[in-house]
């Protein structure tokens, strides 16, 4: 089995902070990862300790919201720098990891 070498980074948001749609611009047109999933979570918090959830009888705008992403660790390096723009200190984590290539 073949393996290649990537960066997996996290970042943690909230619907309300409308960052979304600027970071997979920013993933997918200017960074040109070689993936990126959006998660959108059902109940969250941090630092604040402000709970986001959602409920039957609260639809929430404001739930918790992860995108992951991965690639070459030097194009992720250029990626992590922008992010800075976007993102408060501590909402980003990041590791290395292998993809599996095949045989």
């Amino acid at each position: 089995m073949t393996t290649r070498e990537v960066t997996m980074v996290r970042i943690y948001l909230t619907e309300g902070k409308h960052q979304y749609q600027q970071l997979m611009e920013l993933l997918h047109d200017k960074g040109q990862m070689a993936g990126v999933t959006a998660f959108r979570g059902i109940a969250g918090f941090g630092q604040t300790g402000k709970v986001h959830s959602s409920t039957l009888l609260d639809i929430s705008l404001d739930l918790p919201l992860v995108l992951e992403f991965f690639d070459e660790p030097s194009k992720v390096e250029k990626v992590l720098e922008d992010l800075n723009n976007y993102v408060k200190p501590g909402h980003v984590v990041s590791w290395p990891a292998n993809v599996n290539m095949g045989e």
